[in-house]
C-alpha cells in the first residue's frame, strides 16, 4: 500500500510539492482531448511524470463521474448509436495504456453526476460537501427518462463485454468508482446500481477477469450504510476479492441519505480501521485522497489535500509499524 492523489497538477510546481509532501505515485490523465491519447502520446505523458520522480498508475477514461449532459462518451450511458465506435475508443486507449506502460484505468457509468445539497460549514470554517436527501428536489427532471434497473445492468454489462477482454489482452487493470451517492431507487429516473453494496457485489461477478475490478471509495461505500461502523469489514470483504485496484480514502460525518464530506480526521469511518483491513487483505495499491473540504488561504484544495496527504501517510506508516512489531 502506497500514498497516491489524482488531483489534477495546475502547472509542473505541483509536481514538484507532490513529491516533496511524499507522493510517489499518481493518477492523471494526459494533456488534450482525449481523441489524441494514442500510444506515442500516453508514453509522453509517462516520461513527463517520471521526470518529477513520480509513478504514473493510472488514467481516466473518458467516463468521468458528470452527469449525462456532460458526458464525453454519452452513447455508451444511453445505448445510442455511437455505442460501439464509443466503446471501440475505450479499447484503443486501454490497448495503447498497455503499450504505453500504464498499468491501470478508471472510470464511472454515471448518469446523474454526483447530487449534493447545499454546501456546510465544518471544523473552523471549512465549506464540506454535503448531501441531505430532505433538501434535494426530488422531481429533479430524469436525463434520459425512466429506465429500469435490469436496462442499466444490461448496458453495463455490454461494455463491459468488449473492454473486458480488450483489458486482458493489454495486461491494464479496469477500476470502476460507486455511485456517489446511494440514492432511493428511481431517482431523476434511474436506480443507482452501483451505490449499494450487494450491487457492488453484483458488478465485480459479472466478469470473472483479473482485470476486472474497483475504483473503491471509502467515503461512498459509508455513503451507502445506516451504520458506517461497516465500512471496516466491507472493505476487509472486498479486499478479499481482489478486485480493489485503487482505494479513494476520504471521511464523511453521517451515513445514508445524510452526510457531509469531512477532513480525514473529523468523520464517523474510522480509517485506521479500514487501513488495517487493507493490510491484513493484501492490498498493494494507492491509497488516494478524493474529495476534500475547501478551506480558506492563498491554496484552499492544496492545503486541503495536503492535510490529506499527511494523514493517510501516518496512517500507512503506523500500519507499517504495527506489522513489523507482530513479526
Amino acid at each position: 500500500m502506497y500514498l497516491g492523489t489524482q488531483l489534477p497538477a495546475r502547472d509542473e510546481a505541483d509536481y514538484v510539492v507532490m513529491k516533496q509532501l511524499g507522493v510517489d505515485n499518481i493518477c492523471a490523465d494526459p494533456p488534450g482531448d482525449w481523441r489524441g491519447w494514442d500510444r506515442e502520446a500516453l508514453t509522453a505523458h509517462r516520461t513527463r511524470i517520471e521526470s518529477f520522480g513520480l509513478t504514473l498508475d493510472m488514467i481516466q477514461l473518458p467516463l468521468p463521474s458528470k452527469p449525462f449532459d456532460k458526458a464525453q462518451m454519452p452513447d455508451i450511458l444511453s445505448a445510442g448509436p455511437e455505442r460501439d465506435a464509443q466503446i471501440a475508443a475505450c479499447c484503443q486507449i486501454i490497448a495503447d495504456c498497455g503499450k504505453a506502460g500504464i498499468p491501470a484505468v478508471k472510470y464511472n457509468f454515471n448518469y446523474i453526476g454526483i447530487p449534493r445539497s447545499e454546501d456546510e460549514i465544518g471544523r473552523g470554517g471549512v465549506r464540506m460537501s454535503a448531501f441531505r436527501w430532505d433538501r434535494m428536489d426530488h422531481d429533479a427532471p430524469a436525463p434520459l427518462g425512466v429506465l429500469s434497473e435490469d436496462e442499466i445492468w444490461s448496458r453495463i454489462d455490454y461494455f463491459l463485454a468488449r473492454v473486458v477482454p480488450a483489458a486482458e489482452a493489454a495486461g491494464v487493470k479496469l477500476a470502476c468508482h460507486p455511485h456517489d451517492p446511494y440514492t432511493p431507487p428511481g431517482y431523476r429516473g434511474v436506480t443507482r446500481v452501483l451505490g449499494t453494496v450487494e450491487g457492488l457485489a453484483r458488478f465485480i461477478e459479472l466478469r470473472k477477469s483479473e482485470v476486472h475490478g474497483l475504483n473503491f471509495c471509502i467515503g461512498t461505500v459509508g455513503e451507502m450504510l445506516e451504520d458506517v461502523s461497516e465500512v471496516p469489514a466491507i472493505t476487509r470483504r472486498f479486499c478479499a476479492t481482489g478486485k480493489i485496484f485503487n482505494i479513494h480514502l476520504r471521511n464523511i460525518a453521517g451515513g445514508r441519505l445524510s452526510f457531509a464530506e469531512t477532513l480525514p480526521d473529523a468523520g464517523d469511518i474510522d480509517l485506521p480501521a479500514v487501513i488495517e483491513a487493507l493490510a491484513e487483505g493484501g492490498y498493494k495499491g494507492m491509497v488516494m485522497p478524493d474529495h476534500a473540504p475547501r478551506m480558506d488561504g492563498r491554496d484552499p484544495e492544496g492545503t486541503a489535500f495536503a492535510f490529506s496527504y499527511g494523514y493517510i501517510a501516518a496512517l500507512l506508516d503506523r500500519q507499517k509499524r504495527l506489522a513489523a512489531k507482530r513479526v
